[in-house]
């Protein structure tokens, strides 16, 4: 009998950490203050009508030249080293594998972000990860960044969902994505995701997870008044299936959460494996009573 299959996909920033990556250690290596630094992104954006994605990517390259900072791979890995997280995500991958596994369930887990890949290359939980999908660089002949390779915004996000219902690593890939594959033939069921998000870049994402059948979270950071009311109004406008803060201790309330969607999600998988095995014997039974 095939394992049942679970991806657990994360946005980065607020949802497993509790600020912007860049605020642990690029801002204040630029001089700035992480008030400051927004604040010139959102006004670039607004003057030129411009994404905010794509604006904090370039200004990461101005600043870091105005301070003499060469951004390579390398150097935004030792800042992705700085990443703080919220309480209990370092163990969170192995207690959530060790209970998925004992009720046979094969868990993987992927980032969603308009946060920077390189970073969460850096970052103490990189190698959780079966896919990282979020911003890049393109690098010149020296190692330098000087261009973004890839911009994530809001529904660029649900692009990478189908790309992990499909089985697809390569953001590059426009090809193999719109391929027809039957929804049974797929790798990754939508009814067997749940994505883990906590503001306005991942309603799109979380919306389309919950209407195709999967799970969707939103997580705010505990005693924060106004962000635990972002993530209510979006049970209100049934845009997210629970809301809860981003604690992710074994004891608290996301991981028992966890452990029942993903009780649900074995649970349903064998009761269509089961109606499966029955059709299939009624209808041989029926071919070997005509022949």
């Amino acid at each position: 009998m095939a394992q049942t299959k679970a991806a657990l996909i994360y946005d980065f920033d607020g949802t497993l950490s509790p600020g912007n990556m860049q605020e642990f250690g690029f801002i204040s290596a630029i001089g700035k203050d992480n008030d400051d630094f927004w604040k010139k992104n959102r006004q670039l954006s607004i003057d030129n009508d411009a994404s905010g994605i794509l604006c904090y990517m370039y200004l990461m390259i101005e600043e870091a030249k105005k301070n003499g900072i060469k951004l390579t791979k390398n150097s935004f890995r030792k800042f992705g080293k700085d990443i703080k997280f919220y309480d209990g995500v370092k163990d969170w991958f192995k207690n959530i594998n060790n209970y998925g596994k004992s009720i046979g369930v094969k868990i993987k887990h992927y980032i969603n972000s308009s946060g920077l890949k390189e970073m969460i290359e850096g970052s103490e939980i990189a190698e959780e990860f079966e896919n990282v999908y979020a911003c890049s660089f393109l690098y010149d002949q020296n190692g330098i960044a000087y261009w973004p390779a890839v911009a994530v915004d809001y529904t660029t996000k649900t692009q990478f969902l189908f790309k992990i219902n499909k089985g697809i690593k390569e953001i590059s890939d426009n090809k193999k994505i719109n391929e027809f594959i039957p929804e049974n033939e797929r790798p990754m069921p939508f009814k067997n995701m749940i994505y883990f998000g906590d503001g306005e870049t991942d309603i799109p994402s979380m919306k389309m997870i919950k209407e195709r059948g999967g799970h969707s979270i939103a997580v705010y950071k505990p005693g924060d008044k106004a962000k635990k009311a972002v993530a209510e109004k979006l049970i209100r406008e049934n845009r997210a299936n629970f809301a809860c803060p981003a604690n992710y201790c074994s004891d608290k309330s996301l991981f028992k959460i966890v452990k029942r969607i993903l009780d649900k999600i074995k649970a349903d998988d064998d009761f269509n494996r089961l109606l499966k095995v029955n059709k299939n014997r009624i209808t041989n039974n029926k071919n070997t009573n005509i022949g």
